[in-house]
Parts: structure tokens; sequence; C-alpha cells
């Protein structure tokens, strides 16, 4: 399973806000949405996020096992 816990360590360590994501970079509030709720989301979305964040994908995501 795909999760984005790590999205939002780098947001705030970057001052970004989800404010900001949608007003500032026209982020679709839909898919802050869906990475709450850790569901998928498309590679250009995750490109999308490392560019505005100028980080990493490990920065954003990361995969942990289903129990």
């Amino acid at each position: 399973m795909i999760v984005y816990d790590r999205l939002w360590i780098t947001m705030k360590k970057k001052g970004i806000s989800q404010y900001a994501l949608i007003k500032k970079y026209q982020v679709s509030p839909g898919q802050i949405t869906r990475m709450k709720r850790n569901e998928s989301v498309s590679t250009h979305t995750i490109s999308m996020f490392c560019e505005i964040l100028d980080c990493r994908v490990e920065d954003i995501m990361e995969y942990r096992k289903n129990t």
C-alpha cells in the first residue's frame, strides 16, 4: 500500500500549507483529499508535488506492506 504520510511532513518542513497548494499552485482539493485517504493518484500528481516542494518522491510517499 502506498501512503502519503511523508507528504505532510515535507509540506511542514517547506512551510507550504494545503491552502497554498490550492490557491497559489492550483492543486485540486480532490487530489489533496485522495492523498489524505492514501488513495491512488497519478504519477503526474506525484511529479507536480515534487516540483512544488522541490523534493524527491521518497519525501512524499512510501510503500508499506499490507498486514
